[in-house]
């Protein structure tokens, strides 16, 4: 917060340090806290604090389509708070949750800066895997989260997007099940390209078993869709977390391994 502090003046939801189960609250205290800091009229952004569990939960209460234009900054399971979003046609951004901003370093809180201060930040560096060029919206997050909206009203429409998941404390197996599901769906015969962030704490407990690496399996995957791709973008779970705005248009250059931004994420 104190990093935040230092550009902007902080408003923390009252309810911030609610607590039942695993969740930061109950249903109704999350879902008026969302709602409220959007519609506060002070309020130019709203910065989720974690991730963690439940935010699905809050999809059919709010309408996403009446809340005030402004940014959303989080991760993790905050993604489907991003799919509601972009259902309706809004830009948010994937970005460190306060909980992790101070751990990143400085050039992440200048992007998430210029970002929420409507500047179109650099191009971001990864590896080539499959080749090709491709232009679209960026859209999805956190692997799991994405393919647990499929059949809901709240996953955005795919077609001709560039398609961002990272993922952490997932198995490989349990990673080519959820990519499998997303296959199935058809999620990959509409979308243009694929961006890959971290793979986190994702390698086998037992490798007598099963003996290949997480990113040995991510790569078979994606080779076996065949769509333009590149893998070890700097976003996710891990030491740097670089912010994008999803549902803005993005280049996705799987020659020179790079997405770059095309629109800002604010006005």
């Amino acid at each position: 917060m104190a990093r935040l502090a230092e550009r902007y003046e902080l408003a923390p939801s009252p309810s911030l340090f609610e607590k039942r189960w695993y969740l930061a609250g109950s249903d109704d205290v999350r879902t008026a806290a969302l709602v409220d800091a959007f519609s506060d009229p002070g309020n130019r952004a709203v910065v989720c604090a974690r991730g963690g569990s439940g935010a699905a939960r809050l999809l059919p209460r709010i309408d996403f389509g009446r809340l005030p234009p402004k940014p959303l900054v989080g991760f993790s399971d905050n993604v489907a708070l991003h799919c509601a979003l972009q259902a309706t046609g809004r830009i948010s951004i994937h970005g460190p949750v306060v909980t992790q901003l101070a751990d990143q370093p400085p050039w992440v809180s200048d992007r998430l800066f210029a970002l929420l201060e409507g500047r179109v930040p650099d191009p971001l560096q990864g590896k080539p895997r499959v080749p090709g060029v491709v232009e679209g919206p960026l859209l999805g997050g956190d692997l799991t989260v994405v393919a647990t909206l499929l059949g809901t009203r709240w996953l955005p429409e795919m077609n001709g997007a560039i398609l961002l998941l990272e993922e952490v404390g997932e198995q490989p197996y349990r990673i080519d099940r959820v990519w499998t599901h997303l296959r199935n769906a058809g999620v990959f015969s509409r979308i243009a390209g694929i961006a890959f962030g971290q793979f986190l704490e994702c390698e086998p407990i037992d490798r007598r078993y099963e003996p290949h690496t997480c990113r040995e399996v991510v790569a078979a995957l994606a080779d076996e869709v065949g769509l333009p791709c590149i893998t070890d973008l700097p976003i996710g779970h891990g030491d740097v977390n670089a912010p994008v705005a999803l549902g803005a248009r993005h280049l996705l250059d799987a020659h020179q391994g790079t997405l770059q931004p095309l629109e800002a994420a604010t006005a």
